[in-house]
């Protein structure tokens, strides 16, 4: 499979990703470690990918998503942003219904 494909695979199956240096409970740096708060605070699922894990995800994404850096928050195929937009949206309250509202579609979906 293409990387670009494997990309927009994991974007489309996985309302909640986060791409990340590390894992949630082992981040490999700051960034990835507060954007992983963030959204732990959330309080929903969230699927990841380390792109440490992952070289060709690291090197084709910043093209596909037109975003440079890592980490890269994608909800429901939308990129969010990156740490400081996760940070400033947490902090102003507007991440967490983004991130609960999409969980609940995601949810309905499956029940349905």
């Amino acid at each position: 499979m293409e990387t670009i494909d494997k990309i927009k695979q994991q974007i489309e199956e996985n309302t909640i990703l986060l791409y990340m240096k590390g894992s949630p409970k082992l981040p490999s740096c700051g960034f990835s470690s507060q954007a992983a708060q963030a959204l732990m605070g959330c309080g929903e699922k969230f699927a990841y990918v380390d792109i440490l894990q992952n070289p060709d995800i690291r090197a084709e994404l910043p093209k596909y998503a037109q975003w440079p850096t890592f980490p890269q928050l994608w909800v429901e195929g939308e990129l969010i942003g990156g740490c400081d937009i996760i940070m400033e949206m947490f902090q102003k309250g507007e991440l967490q219904p983004i991130i609960k509202e999409a969980a609940a579609r995601n949810a309905e979906e499956g029940d349905a």
